[in-house]
């Protein structure tokens, strides 16, 4: 059984995340899913410009809680574009045993309410 790694979980993040803002209408413009570049999505809806930043946040760690610090700049960097800033944070954990890390043979399960605005 692998063990994801840090860009896996990240991936399954960025696939939850993803899929959410296309079932809601909006247009991506650029995908970034290498871990540590910012944002990872450039989105547009009702010609609006949306960044939206995800996190694959594993247990027990709380997916709504964000750096305040690093989401100011990001809002900051926004809004120069005239953009609006989300956060988006998907809880994973091993549905067998939270405690257990998500390997790629295992079902896992998610914690994701959607993205909130910074």
């Amino acid at each position: 059984m692998a063990k994801l790694d840090k860009q896996e979980l990240h991936n399954l993040a960025m696939n939850i995340v993803g899929k959410d803002l296309e079932d809601n209408g909006y247009e991506f413009l650029g995908v970034n899913s290498k871990l540590k570049r910012n944002p990872q999505f450039v989105a547009l809806k009702n010609k609006k410009l949306h960044f939206v930043i995800v996190r694959a946040i594993t247990y027990p760690e709380n997916p709504r809680t964000f750096d305040k610090a690093f989401m100011e700049n990001m809002k900051e960097h926004a809004l120069k574009f005239n953009a609006r800033t989300f956060y988006a944070g998907v809880g994973l954990a091993n549905s067998s045993d939270y405690e257990n890390p998500i390997t790629n043979e295992e079902d896992y399960v998610v914690n994701y309410n959607g993205w909130q605005e910074i």
